[in-house]
């Protein structure tokens, strides 16, 4: 290899960049951004639009339908799902994973565009949304007390600023904020008596609330700009604005109603720990350091509360939530801490083996390694979390496998007498090729898992691309910085006499004097290879058992593994036309009951409705838990089945104890969508789909989203009647919306506020009933009329939220799956339900939530394993020549899947569809080198020696403690994921179950009990093998010799 030649030849350049490398990479690991989870795009954009009053049915005529005619033809739309409510609608665009953002949202922008012209005069300008992770908060600053409510909302604004005055914050939202409003209550007595119509107030207001550029002028000798000030400045602008003049006298506002400035009527409340709240959500930018941008907001919070007044000082609290901060602190802390055991239990085994210089020669792969990764994902931009930071832990022990090879390999050749120099360049050369091959089919096996499309796959991609990343990085270290720091120090390893003769004897020697373990070894070889037809029909044997055993006793499959979460919420459903106060009781009594609960920091109550969230139409109300470190509190199934048993005595009340998803969220486990072009039609479906959930066992949660029960008011106006007396649909209207949210008759921006303020005519709170609706009197040319001499007021079925998924009106039924139930198992049990009560043919069923995700996913790894296993074979066939020991080799990857279903069944684990179908592609990619290494060296042999039984032999021999070392230090370091172990070495603390080690013990016990039953086979029945395909080469060789030979 010219490469390792040159490399030797200039080892002062090699050993200035390993130096580079080391003091670069630990520059990089200081200075990347560190995060929990990858910050992906999530391919989602919506557009809400807001219009006060509207039905849900005119909301989907009106607002749903123009906007949607406009955004279907958008180029990557995967689905598109609209709701339209009281008051409004949005439509949610989702498009496929991996999509460029930018365009997507020009797109979309574009559409609103164009559809705005179509969409009703009184509409609110719509707003786009993008989706993103670092969109979401890393931290809510709360404040909270007895302190009046514009009190806090002046403090927020003022904390909102200064906030986002840092460099690393892209924006901050306050939450719990009301907005403002000028209401005129206005005395409808006064209203009729005056003769006034709402229709020419509002023109009054418009036309006195105007900004008059009157312009510049030039008179020759001065230049003057003229000033016509008629813009509202404060309320009394308003309240001495005239309304009605008759000769010298003159009604102004202030005669006919009062005017104050207050907030809208609350649609929602927020409390935290039972105190009211106002809340700052915090999102930084995009790459930006969570943990230093976090500790920057905690600085600049600190130094302006200092700067209140003592009173302010003592009845305000400030609290943070959702510190995202403490949570990467604890799991980087964690998952580094399992890097360090990984590395300190590798680093023992290979010094144990080779002795400490040779096995300090092997660790200089492992810093070089991770080192040169890190440096390469500063570069490219990718955050420290994780994904990336377990992808470390795997390629722990497979990194200083190449290095163990060449090491060992020169070792070997130190103990015949050779220079070391010589030693390590002809131990380089002699295993470049293996180790390249090897390398190759791990990547090989890794790098389908790159292109996996979805969510799943963009959360997911970030663990090939790391291994990828660290193996070339580590096949650099084996062939060119190992060797050529030990052509400098490397020496000679002292072993025992008995180790010697095994060494001599694996070589050329007399492989009876082989004893002890290597001895044990090849007794049980020499067993095997006397039958290698047995053998390898036993393996044969043995996998089809085992496939058949899983099957029949096997624990079943679930989508993603299940995680101790940090947070958690208490959704409070309850039905029927319940006001917002009463809503507020109904929570009330939920936190007298549960803020009392131990292990749980933060309870963030929330009344009200989201109404452009996906949830449950019929929630009231939703207590967020931000539970206390896991190492300090009971975990969250005992906490939840405290709140279950403090909760039930609630009546008329459903209460659903919802945990944070681990992973990509997906939604509750099974969610089964109905939709059809003939509406009607649905309801009475999803009636009998909601049946059969409810009967099912091992169900909770159950929700549907069919109208709720209630009524909603409709005033049927007589329009031949109402036009007797000259009046409209409009004047109708305008008067009505007095006894609800009032009449909007402008709007004004003081000088204190950001946003500008409505100005609403109402009527005073005992005129706004539903009773009063008929009492109601409209000014008209003939005088007052009452509205109920030409309007009827009937009560209708509610209708509610509205909800269409690609056009079509759908009905979904959702539920979650008790603890210990897994999902896949009800899944099936509601396919075989729906075959054997099928539903109407005009309505689409369509599973959806986890059940989408997990198909996805099942079929995106089964291609990729096939792809993988495509790739290794290619590289194997130029490596070998040989298409027999390629298949030889792919048959050890497919026997590996067996070690790990063994290890399923005896752990009693349901197969997780994407780690463990990771940890199936991983191992694939694992299994194959120590095959290589071990038919490359059996290749070697068979040139000086022509039996093949004996060149089998002496193989076994000289690779067995390589062969075991590479899985020792691979399985080792994995072992404290497995058992989720975390040994803290500065504050020598130990501790089990670590959240951050249950996301990866499904993939860690997939390679580990894989990779110990794959070495087995390695080292029995891969050598079997090769004796019988040399047995079968001798049998047809002898019969063609028969065939030509003369009679």
């Amino acid at each position: 290899m010219s490469i390792i030649g040159a490399a030797f030849g200039y080892s002062r350049t090699v050993l200035a960049v390993l130096l580079f490398i080391l003091i670069a990479g630990s520059i990089a690991y200081q200075d990347i951004p560190k995060e929990s989870e990858p910050d992906i795009d999530i391919p989602i954009i919506y557009v809400t639009m807001s219009h006060e009053g509207i039905s849900p049915e005119d909301a989907e005529r009106l607002l749903i339908r123009p906007m949607e005619q406009e955004l279907k033809s958008i180029e990557g739309i995967k689905e598109m799902r609209s709701t339209g409510y009281e008051g409004g609608a949005n439509v949610l665009l989702e498009f496929d994973a991996g999509f460029d953002s930018d365009a997507a949202l020009r797109d979309v922008r574009e559409g609103v565009d164009l559809a705005k012209g179509n969409l009703p005069m009184a509409t609110d300008d719509p707003e786009v949304h993008e989706v993103n992770f670092s969109l979401f908060p890393v931290v809510v600053v709360i404040l909270s007390g007895v302190a009046p409510d514009r009190a806090l909302y002046r403090l927020a604004r003022e904390l909102k600023d200064e906030i986002e005055g840092i460099g690393q914050v892209l924006e901050v939202n306050i939450a719990g904020n009301r907005s403002e409003v000028v209401e005129v209550i206005v005395d409808p007595l006064r209203l009729e008596r005056y003769g006034l119509d709402p229709a020419l107030a509002a023109a009054t207001v418009k036309s006195s609330n105007m900004l008059v550029a009157a312009g510049v002028q030039d008179t020759g000798k001065g230049r003057f700009s003229i000033k016509v000030p008629g813009l509202f400045e404060s309320i009394r602008d308003i309240a001495d604005l005239p309304v009605l003049v008759d000769g010298d006298a003159v009604v102004s506002v202030r005669d006919i109603a009062e005017v104050r400035r207050t907030f809208r009527d609350p649609t929602s409340f927020a409390r935290v720990n039972g105190k009211t709240a106002v809340a700052l959500e915090v999102s930084k930018r995009s790459g930006e350091n969570v943990i230093e941008t976090i500790e920057q907001v905690r600085a600049v919070v600190n130094n302006k509360q200092a700067q209140w007044p003592q009173t302010l000082r003592e009845t305000v609290e400030v609290s943070y939530s959702q510190d995202r901060s403490d949570q990467i602190r604890t799991m980087l802390n964690d998952l580094q801490n399992s890097v360090i055991s990984a590395v300190i239990l590798v680093m023992v085994v290979v010094i144990s083996t080779l002795g400490v210089r040779s096995g300090l020669l092997v660790g200089i792969a492992i810093p070089g390694s991770f080192l040169t990764a890190l440096l390469t994902l500063f570069l490219l931009d990718v955050s420290l979390n994780i994904v990336v930071l377990f992808s470390l832990i795997l390629a722990v022990g497979m990194l200083v496998d190449g290095a163990i090879v060449v090491v060992e390999f020169a070792d070997r050749k130190l103990s015949e007498g050779l220079p070391r120099r010589r030693a390590y360049l002809q131990a380089s050369g002699r295993m470049a090729a293996p180790i390249i091959a090897s390398t190759a089919t791990t990547l090989a096996a890794f790098l389908p898992l790159v292109f996996w499309p979805g969510v799943v796959g963009e959360f997911m991609k970030f663990l090939p691309m790391t291994v990828l990343i660290t193996l070339i990085a580590s096949l650099l270290m084996a062939l060119i910085f190992v060797p050529t720091v030990g052509s400098l120090i490397g020496k000679k390893t002292t072993i025992s006499e008995r180790a010697q003769r095994a060494l001599l004897a694996g070589e050329h020697g007399e492989l009876d004097n082989v004893d002890g373990f290597t001895g044990r070894y090849l007794s049980l070889l020499k067993g095997a290879v006397k039958r290698p037809g047995s053998v390898l029909i036993s393996a044969v044997g043995v996998l089809i058992g085992v496939f058949f055993l899983y099957g029949t006793i096997g624990p079943g499959v679930e989508f993603f593994p299940d995680v101790e979460p940090d947070n958690a919420q208490i959704q409070v459903r309850a039905r029927g036309n319940l006001s917002i106060s009463e809503q507020d009781e109904i929570m009330r009594a939920v936190e007298r009951r549960v803020l009392d609960v131990g292990g749980i920091r933060t309870f963030y109550t929330h009344v009200g409705a989201d109404k452009n969230n996906e949830e449950a139409e019929d929630i009231v109300g939703s207590v967020s838990l931000e539970f206390a470190d896991w190492r300090l509190r009971p975990r969250v199934s005992e906490i939840f089945q405290t709140l279950d048993r403090r909760l039930q005595d609630l009546s008329g009340v459903i209460i659903d104890l919802r945990k944070e998803e681990g992973g990509p969220s997906v939604g509750k486990p099974l969610q089964l969508q109905l939709s059809s072009v003939y509406p009607e039609l649905l309801e009475a479906a999803a009636s009998q789909v909601r049946t059969r959930f409810d009967g099912m066992v091992g169900l909770n949660s159950i929700e549907d989203s069919r109208p709720l029960p209630g009524i909603d008011w409709t005033l049927v106006v007589d329009r031949t009647q109402a036009a007797k007396y000259g009046i409209d649909i409009s004047g109708i209207g305008n008067t009505i919306q007095m006894t609800t949210g009032g009449y909007k008759i402008g709007e004004y921006r003081p000088d204190d506020s950001e946003d500008e303020i409505d100005i609403r005519v109402r009527f005073p709170t005992i005129d706004r009933t539903v009773t009063g609706l008929n009492a109601v009197r409209i000014n008209t040319a003939s005088g007052a009329v009452p509205v109920s001499n030409f309007v009827k007021r009937e009560a209708r079925q509610k209708t509610g939220m509205l909800s269409r998924v690609d056009g079509l009106r759908v009905v979904t039924v959702k539920a979650d799956v008790d603890e210990g139930i897994l999902a896949d198992d009800k899944l099936r049990e509601l396919q075989d339900w729906l075959k054997q009560s099928p539903l109407d043919s005009r309505i689409q069923v369509d599973f959806k939530g986890e059940d989408e995700e997990q198909a996805k996913a099942q079929a995106f790894l089964g291609k990729a394993f096939l792809v993988a296993l495509f790739l290794m074979a290619l590289i194997l066939v130029t490596q070998f020549n040989s298409f027999y020991q390629a298949a030889l080799i792919l048959f050890a990857v497919v026997m590996s899947t067996v070690g790990v279903l063994i290890g399923l069944i005896a752990t009693q684990s349901p197969f997780g569809i994407v780690m463990n179908g990771i940890g199936v592609i991983a191992l694939a990619g694992i299994v194959v080198n120590n095959n290589i290494v071990l038919i490359d060296t059996y290749a070697r042999l068979r040139e000086t020696v022509k039996d093949p039984v004996e060149a089998v032999l002496r193989t076994g021999v000289q690779r067995l403690r390589p062969v075991l070392l590479t899985t020792a230090t691979t399985v080792l370091g994995l072992m404290p994921m497995v058992f989720g172990i975390n040994i803290d070495f500065f504050t020598r603390e130990v501790t089990q179950g670590a959240p951050s080690t249950q996301w990866w013990t499904q993939l860690s016990t997939s390679i580990v009990f894989g990779l110990s039953f794959a070495t087995i086979l390695t080292l029995v029945v891969t050598p079997s093998a090769l004796v019988l395909q040399a047995n079968v080469s001798t049998w047809w060789a002898d019969r063609r010799q028969k065939r030509l030979a003369p009679s």
